[in-house]
This record gives C-alpha cells, structure tokens and sequence, in this order.
C-alpha cells in the first residue's frame, strides 16, 4: 500500500502583504513549505511527497537538504488546479493526502488519525468544531437565520482520499466546470461518504499576518522556536 502526501504550495498570499510567495515565508527559521514538508516526509507510513510550489528553483534552494526525495511540480492558476498537478504526479499511490503548506503546525496525531480513517472508509478530513455563533444574511445584508452550529464544523486538511476516489472527482469536477472550495467537496460531489476526525485549533492557516504572529507564539509555547520541532505542534 502506497501514501503520498501532497503538500499545496503555489499560492501568492495575497492577503499576506508580503513581496514573496506565502509559503516561503518564515516561522520560527524555517518556511512554511519546509516545514510541511518536513512532517510528512519524515512520516513512516508515507512513501514519497510531492510539493506544488510556484518556482521549482526557489523551492529547491528553501528545501536545502530537505528536498531529497521530494517530488517538485510547479503549480497552477488556482488551488484545485494545483492539487490536480500534484495529483498527476503522485504515481502509483493507494492513497493521497492533500495538505496545505499555510498549516505548518500540523500534528503527527493529526496525520495519524487521517490515515488510520482513510484506509477504513476511503476518504477522510480532519475538522473542529464552529466556536461562534453563526448568522445566515439575507441578500440585503440583514440576519435571515441563527444556524444551530453543532453540527457544523471547520474542516483542515491534510484530507486523505483513496487515490482512484480523487482522480475520479476531479475529472468529473473538470468535465463539469466545478470549482470546489476544497478536495473532500468534489469527492462529496460524486456521492462518496468523507468521514471526519478531530482537528485541532492549533493547526491554523496562514492567510494573513497576525496568523503569523499567532503561529509564532505557539512554536514559543512548546519551546520550537528553533524550528528543531517543526509541524508537530497541534496534537
């Protein structure tokens, strides 16, 4: 049984105000996109990673001695158009794990668990509970319905999908024009059950600059401001 891991790092981060993209910025001495990489490559029970980035030579010179052994694709306009590319270059995986290089404090609980759900039920998501109260508005901005949240939930990724699954979801979602706002909504979209595992809060996205400093603050927390324990946080 083969996993590859595919970490999704060809976004501008526009949001970040920052002149380079977001996944080469810095946390704790070390960047977004090689700390991601880092967890999943040291990972036993993942054969190969695959890193989507927006410049293969920038991305090689960051990974320094880390790119050994990790797959480098340039990316695509958008995210899903990224992730397709990743995915092309997964080989002959049994299953695919998609994750975003802005989490760069993801757990090995996390990956664990996500694993553990794949290989039983074919498809599977990391996910926390909805903390505030959600509103609905109406299209004249005015509040229409409070949503009961407790059965929502914010999804995270890495989400883990059966590779055959994914492939077939995006080319339905091609064939059909469908963007998804993320991969488990064009696995749904094709009738396959996702199953959900705990998330955690500390397994943040970087989309603007004080998630940064939050991140920050967490590596500080758990003494890895060296980068020594990068993207174990979050368990």
């Amino acid at each position: 049984m083969t996993i590859v891991a595919v970490v999704v790092a060809a976004g501008r981060g526009a949001r970040m105000g920052a002149a380079r993209p977001k996944a080469f910025l810095r946390l704790g001495g070390r960047s977004l996109l090689r700390r991601s990489v880092a967890i999943f490559a040291a990972h036993p029970r993942i054969a190969r990673v695959v890193a989507v980035v927006t410049d293969l030579d920038e991305a090689r010179a960051d990974l320094g001695a880390d790119a050994a052994g990790v797959v480098l694709v340039r990316g695509g306009e958008e995210r899903q158009d990224s992730v397709r590319l990743g995915l092309q270059a997964s080989g002959e995986a049994d299953f695919v794990l998609v994750h975003d290089a802005a989490r760069p404090l993801v757990s090995r609980r996390i990956i664990d668990d996500v694993l553990d759900a794949v290989e039983r039920a074919g498809a599977a998501v990391p996910a926390v509970p909805v903390a505030d109260t959600v509103k609905r508005l109406g299209p004249d901005g005015a509040i229409v319905e409070t949503v009961p949240r407790e059965d929502l939930r914010l999804a995270q990724t890495p989400q883990a999908f059966r590779a055959d699954l994914l492939r077939a979801a995006y080319e339905e979602a091609i064939r059909d024009g469908v963007r998804g706002t993320d991969d488990a909504s064009l696995v749904e979209r094709i009738g396959a059950r996702v199953t959900v595992v705990p998330g955690s809060p500390r397994n943040i996205k970087i989309t603007a600059p004080e998630d940064l400093v939050v991140a920050e603050a967490l590596l500080r927390a758990e003494g890895m401001e060296d980068g020594t324990g990068g993207g174990t946080a979050g368990g």
